[in-house]
């Protein structure tokens, strides 16, 4: 039992809901969950609807032809997944494991519907817990001089492994405008601060020295511009006087995992819209 999805953006108006609707009825669709959202600023239409294919009576291999007329007549922009397709993901990691070993536990688990072909580093550490999993480990030392040949070689793994979402768990390099150009709204960060504040290199320390009150945790598509893409979760917890240097890094870890696990559950579930450079999350 498997079931059809469908992501839509369009300029709002009278009749998408009602003619989305109707398509999934007239060819005897059963429609297990819906959801919508009018962004009045820009008076877009945004909307995931999934259906059962049990008793369906377009063939799934048809399904985009069947539906193009209506698209084209709201002048859609949308995507079309089916719920046995397995997304393939590449994980980068660096020097912190902790968010690495919480997304390959979860994996593990069966919370992610997806496989992960490899992991890519840039540091020995994570090796044993990538061996633990039995999954292909990559180790490239990256250097100003050698980032060029070294990303030409990433490329190659991802390409070979036909990686379909990259996530970066802590993995403190900065990718080149043509690496990531490849994975548009498909590489997935956690940054280690909320967002936009206290951004850069020792967010914690910057918010010790600063005592703040709420540290946070950001998860976002990656762009072009550093920390700067669409944001896709984020969380904070409350911290006082009392809390040392330690006691920040372990509370803003404890909320890194979470946040990025969120996100990424979020994207292979097909409940993420980009627009703007800003998301929209579907129930």
């Amino acid at each position: 039992m498997h079931n059809a999805i469908l992501l839509i953006s369009c300029v709002d108006q009278k009749g998408i809901t009602a003619g989305v609707s109707n398509f999934i009825y007239q060819y005897n669709g059963n429609i297990v969950a819906a959801d919508q959202h009018i962004d009045d600023q820009t008076n877009t239409f945004f909307m995931r609807i999934e259906w059962a294919l049990d008793g369906f009576t377009v063939p799934r291999t048809e399904i985009t032809r069947a539906f193009l007329p209506l698209a084209q007549r709201f002048q859609m922009q949308w995507s079309l997944h089916v719920t046995d397709e397995t997304p393939r993901v590449g994980v980068f990691v660096s020097k912190y494991t902790h968010c690495l070993y919480d997304l390959l536990f979860r994996y593990a688990e069966g919370q992610f519907k997806c496989t992960i072909p490899l992991i890519i580093s840039n540091h020995p550490y994570a090796r044993p817990i990538a061996e633990h999993f039995k999954i292909p480990y990559h180790e490239f030392c990256k250097f100003a001089d050698n980032k060029a040949g070294v990303e030409a070689q990433e490329m190659a793994l991802l390409k070979q492994s036909q990686v379909d979402l990259v996530v970066l768990a802590r993995y403190k390099q900065i990718f080149s405008n043509d690496f990531v150009s490849q994975f548009p709204s498909k590489m997935i960060n956690i940054h280690h601060s909320f967002l936009p504040a206290f951004v850069g290199s020792n967010p914690y320390q910057q918010a010790y020295r600063r005592g703040v009150k709420i540290i946070g945790a950001t998860s976002h598509y990656v762009t072009e511009e550093l920390d700067a893409g669409p944001i896709i979760e984020q969380d904070t917890v409350r911290v006082s006087h009392r809390d040392s240097l330690a006691d920040l890094k372990r509370k803003g870890q404890d909320l890194e995992k979470g946040v990025l696990s969120r996100a990424v559950r979020w994207h292979l579930e097909h409940k993420i819209l980009v627009y703007n450079n800003k998301t929209v999350l579907f129930d």
